[in-house]
């Protein structure tokens, strides 16, 4: 079940979340109805996702027979045990995370110009130290390489966002989660009470 108040809606936020992530899962079907579930790098850009492949394979062979797609990217950030907010029951135990899911149409980008400007986005994401030539259709060493690559173009039809971060709890739960994340100290957990603190309507 959603909750309205864990829904996000500003554009800003979600595009310094996808931003911020390189990994996502593309939902294809093939033509018996049976689903499949690729990982794969890819970029945002002008409320388009964009990954790249072989021409060949598995889910290039769905995208043709069914270009209708799902994609999804999301970043947990903690686990949050039951006896964070209560001694007794297991009912409380759940995660904090970021999430963006969306559906619609994938396209094959057939223009270079694109194309490049899509794997200089790919590289500034992946590899922001730099250490390559630009990546320029006209280049020869880049030409034929554009034109062998399949890159796929996600254009979506419907989109929805989900940022949980204990949103729906009383601010005494909120208290106990933080000093609970507090005391644990793992990796992520000043980073998750940072966001708690963003996103819970009882913080100040």
């Amino acid at each position: 079940m959603r909750r309205q108040e864990f829904s996000v809606q500003e554009e800003m936020e979600l595009n310094q979340f996808l931003s911020e992530n390189t990994f996502g899962f593309l939902g294809t079907v093939d033509d018996e109805g049976r689903p499949r579930v690729t990982p794969l790098n890819f970029v945002y850009d002008q409320g388009f996702f964009y990954f790249h492949g072989s021409r060949v394979g598995e889910k290039m062979s769905h995208m043709r027979i069914n270009e209708q797609v799902s994609f999804t990217v999301a970043d947990e950030y903690a686990l949050i045990p039951s006896y964070f907010s209560n001694a007794a029951m297991a009912c409380p135990a759940t995660s904090y995370f970021k999430s963006v899911m969306v559906s619609g149409t994938a396209e094959l980008v057939l223009d270079l110009s694109e194309k490049g400007r899509i794997f200089t986005l790919f590289m500034q994401k992946l590899q922001p130290e730099g250490g390559y030539d630009p990546i320029d259709p006209t280049d020869p060493r880049y030409n034929s390489r554009l034109r062998g690559v399949a890159v796929m173009k996600i254009i979506p039809e419907h989109q929805s966002a989900k940022f949980k971060f204990g949103q729906n709890l009383s601010k005494a739960a909120i208290d106990n989660v933080i000093s609970g994340l507090e005391l644990r100290g793992n990796s992520r957990d000043q980073e998750t009470i940072a966001q708690m603190k963003k996103y819970c309507p009882h913080m100040p």
